[in-house]
């Protein structure tokens, strides 16, 4: 009975080492996701920042975002999930300055997807500022209001910055996660969308566990 009692013990105090062990091996820098040679700082350092970088021109992308976006509404209260909207051709950067334009007039939840269904959905031709205030307009956002935003100065910067992201966290496509500005995660790597999620929570409790030591 000893023999047992010690037995049970034993294993009481080495599983809670063997389970870490595991999710530690669990997924791999460099095979399940990239590891940027210089971090990027953060929207909020007293976080853990998730960054999706994306375009609105990106089947993939639009695809993604049945996953993403029901597990970002699932985030922890240490989780601040961003986005970025890449511009890897001046095509793109209306679609970054309607983007910031939706932060900045507090209209994200209803032009998000209607921007992605006008492109993926109705098949529709969206180029221009004019295009995409039709989109607001529909969205009921007055236009000026719309024209002022997309225009601003600092919505110049934003975009820059938006730019200046995308190149400090290497992305070679949409949609890629970025965890904390340290870890590049796609779905080649990860095996799919719901691997790359599952990679972030990896990740995500890996900035955790480095922050509480």
């Amino acid at each position: 009975m000893t023999y047992w009692i010690k037995r049970i013990a034993f294993l009481v105090l080495i599983l809670p080492m063997a389970m870490c062990q595991a999710q530690t091996d669990k997924y791999q820098a460099g095979v399940h996701y990239e590891v940027l040679p210089q971090p990027i700082r953060t929207a909020d350092a007293t976080k853990i920042e998730v960054n999706e970088v994306f375009s609105y021109t990106c089947g993939h992308c639009y695809n993604f975002e049945s996953v993403l976006h029901p597990w970002a509404q699932k985030l922890a209260a240490d989780v601040d999930f961003q986005q970025t909207p890449a511009v890897w051709q001046p095509a793109l950067e209306p679609f970054a300055r309607a983007y910031y334009s939706a932060v900045l007039l507090n209209v994200l939840d209803k032009t998000h997807m209607a921007i992605f269904e006008a492109l993926h959905v109705k098949r529709q031709k969206v180029r221009t500022e004019a295009d995409l205030a039709a989109i607001f307009a529909a969205a009921g956002v007055d236009g000026l209001q719309f024209s002022k935003a997309y225009n601003s100065f600092g919505m110049t910067s934003m975009v820059n910055q938006a730019k200046a992201r995308v190149r400090g966290y290497r992305v070679q496509g949409t949609p890629e996660v970025i965890v904390n500005g340290k870890y590049r995660v796609s779905s080649r790597n990860a095996g799919g969308f719901e691997g790359m999620l599952n990679v972030a929570d990896f990740l995500i409790e890996k900035e955790r566990s480095a922050k509480a030591n």
